[in-house]
């Protein structure tokens, strides 16, 4: 079995065939689900779908691209949610310079804000880090994330960065790019990472691994995620599927 700790399955990309497409991952032995919601809508559908299915979670947060647009009620809201029996984590919450949509020292104040809250509550974070690894790592160091831990989602930084990761008490997790056959660094990072500290995801229904790249992600996919890591790594699958799956269960405390 594996788990697909990242996937966005609330998206409207699965809006005709969510149903669908949980058994398909269930028939390729991917259960449970973590599906993160990100704003108002797919916080709202994350909830919903975590309420109808015994085996998806939820993990909430707000996004840093959308952080001109979060209230002090989306705050509260997501803190008060942090007690949801299937929300596991608060996220994904981090740092976003590629796109501009909302200013940076706006997305440095939301990505403290919502720190602390994790750490009122004990929850781990799920981070987001796009074109912004120096900021994400000096506010996670300076606001002392590593009393929650958590996990680096789809990592896209460099090995010499691993050492900085792990002493934060983070994961680092894993995705379709480490399928694709240019991808130099995650191949790298993949043999690198310690075993009881890697996780694997696909972020569906983006970053589609090889060979279905061009089309929608879907959980079912994570298995060619870790079957490479699997051969990166020269290790048995089933070896690399079960310390996967105890990782995650560990991390965002899964029965």
């Amino acid at each position: 079995m594996l788990i697909d700790t990242h996937t966005h399955i609330n998206a409207e990309q699965f809006s005709e065939d969510v149903e669908e497409t949980i058994v398909r991952a269930r028939e390729a032995g991917v259960s449970p689900l973590l599906v993160v919601g990100f704003d108002t809508p797919t916080i709202d559908r994350a909830i919903e779908l975590a309420e109808t299915y015994e085996d998806i979670y939820a993990i909430v947060g707000w996004h840093p691209v959308d952080a001109i647009d979060c209230t002090d009620a989306d705050l509260a809201r997501i803190e008060t949610l942090m007690s949801h029996p299937k929300v596991m984590a608060l996220g994904e919450i981090g740092l976003d310079y590629h796109w501009d949509k909302s200013p940076k020292d706006m997305q440095q104040r939301l990505f403290r804000q919502q720190i602390a809250i994790a750490k009122r509550t004990n929850m781990p974070i799920v981070i987001h880090n796009r074109e912004a690894t120096a900021d994400v790592l000096h506010i996670l160091e300076e606001e002392h994330a590593e009393e929650v831990g958590g996990v680096f989602h789809s990592y896209s930084m460099s090995v010499e960065l691993l050492p900085r990761c792990l002493d934060l008490n983070f994961y680092i997790s894993l995705g379709g790019p480490v399928t694709f056959k240019n991808a130099k660094v995650p191949k790298l990072v993949a043999q690198e990472v310690p075993l009881d500290r890697l996780l694997v995801e696909t972020d569906c229904p983006y970053l589609t691994p090889t060979p279905f790249r061009g089309k929608r992600n879907e959980p079912a996919y994570v298995k060619y995620v870790a079957e490479e890591i699997a051969t990166l790594r020269d290790m048995p699958y089933d070896e690399l599927a079960a310390a996967t799956t105890a990782n995650a269960k560990k991390l965002f405390r899964l029965p």
